[in-house]
């Protein structure tokens, strides 16, 4: 089987460590991931600010970079929801919307891939530091990837997993929201950064780095030393360490 990881612009630019981890994750699997060179932005940006046809033109490179695989694998639940809206962007063009079916059904989130596809929740990780989660929206809204991370902390040797209070609020980050509504995005990070440090957890864990990226930066803005990880990075140092 051809399985292929779409690296998404984030983890491709500024975390490419998020995407290493997975890989070798995958790799004690069995899993040998494939790399399409040719993969570019998934059009999300585009598509949230009203540019449909620039989208598509992102969308179909997407299509044809991962037309001959079996399993899409992506470090983002963002991303990968974004994949899933694409038989929606090609209505009127019956070739682009079947490639688009195809791959809406075969592109999984990391953690989806590894508990309902290869049936893995131990990956044999220990990480013994307090840690708090946080559910990003369209991961865990929209993709409903709920049960499948909180599967995979708790099988960590060591790991304490600390609820954080209002989980499931919206960080703030939101892509171009940030930008258009900085003020409205300023308070909720920063709401959500007090949440995180309520936990007084050592480490804060999530699936999505643009999610990650925007806490990260509000913590470190006033000097927190919270540590921000994506959960592969957490389970590949905790098996590294065993």
């Amino acid at each position: 089987m051809k399985i292929s990881l779409f690296v998404t612009c984030l983890s491709d630019v500024l975390f490419p460590q998020v995407a290493e981890a997975m890989a070798r994750l995958l790799a004690r699997h069995g899993v040998k991931l494939e790399f399409p060179e040719v993969q570019t932005c998934c059009g999300q940006p585009a598509y949230n600010s009203g540019y449909w046809e620039e989208s598509r033109q992102s969308a179909r490179t997407i299509l044809d970079a991962f037309e001959d695989s079996d399993f899409v694998i992506a470090p983002s639940g963002s991303c990968t929801h974004m994949i899933h809206q694409y038989p929606g962007l090609f209505r009127e063009d019956p070739v682009y919307w079947a490639k688009a079916k195809a791959l809406h059904h075969k592109t999984y989130e990391f953690t989806q891939f590894m508990v309902q596809v290869l049936g893995v929740t131990d990956l044999g990780a220990q990480f013994p530091h307090k840690v708090t989660y946080h559910p990003s929206c369209h991961g865990s809204r929209l993709l409903g990837v709920k049960e499948e991370p909180m599967a995979l902390l708790g099988s960590v040797r060591g790991l304490e997993l600390v609820p954080l209070p209002y989980a499931e609020d919206c960080c703030g980050f939101g892509g171009t929201f940030a930008i258009k509504m900085a003020d409205i995005s300023g308070a909720m990070v920063t709401e959500k950064s007090d949440h995180v440090l309520e936990t007084e957890a050592e480490v804060l864990v999530g699936l999505d780095m643009a999610c990650l990226m925007n806490i990260a930066g509000n913590l470190r803005h006033r000097g927190e030393q919270v540590r921000v990880m994506h959960l592969a990075e957490l389970l590949y140092e905790g098996v590294s360490h065993t």
